[in-house]
């Protein structure tokens, strides 16, 4: 269990947050068409899980633009970003955009990925969502840098993230 605020106010999350170093749990979620979408579809890719309450707050929307900005310059890397917004939201989101470089997976099936990494929102007005969090993982899903941000109105460090990956 930890702590982050929410306007300033404590939140608990629960689950266990992946430690650097350590093997990233297996998942599967649900994909824009509606499949299930599990960590092995992206073997063998640097992966950047961009985890978010959801898309349709100021902070999450600009979360999924930098990231999408920073994607399509790697190599060998897709970002994931994660949240318990259903696949059409995000398709929505990503399409008014023109954003082409991000992978949108819902929780709308596998909501056990909240506690497996740790992002459970437990108690406040948010309870049942995602905390915002930034997990990335080497192409055999070894984790490189964690981020559970501490206040969930704020952005992740881009650069801390992005460093990570070399």
């Amino acid at each position: 269990m930890s702590t982050v605020t929410f306007h300033g106010k404590p939140v608990r999350v629960d689950g266990k947050f992946p430690a650097v170093g350590s093997a990233a749990p297996a998942f599967s979620l649900v994909a824009g068409d509606l499949s299930d979408a599990g960590l092995s579809r992206f073997a063998g890719k640097r992966k950047v899980l961009n985890i978010f309450p959801s898309i349709d707050t100021p902070t999450c929307a600009a979360s999924v633009r930098h990231f999408n900005e920073a994607a399509g310059k790697l190599d060998n890397t897709v970002v994931l970003c994660i949240s318990a917004d259903l696949p059409f939201a995000q398709a929505r989101f990503c399409g008014a955009e023109g954003l082409q470089n991000v992978v949108n997976l819902s929780m709308m099936r596998g909501r056990q990925f909240l506690d497996d990494y740790g992002v459970a929102i437990g108690d406040g007005p948010l309870a049942g969502l995602a905390a915002r969090a930034v997990v990335v993982l080497d192409e055999h899903d070894k984790v490189l840098h964690t981020e559970l941000v501490g206040e969930i109105g704020d952005e992740p460090n881009y650069a801390a993230a992005l460093k990570a990956l070399g």
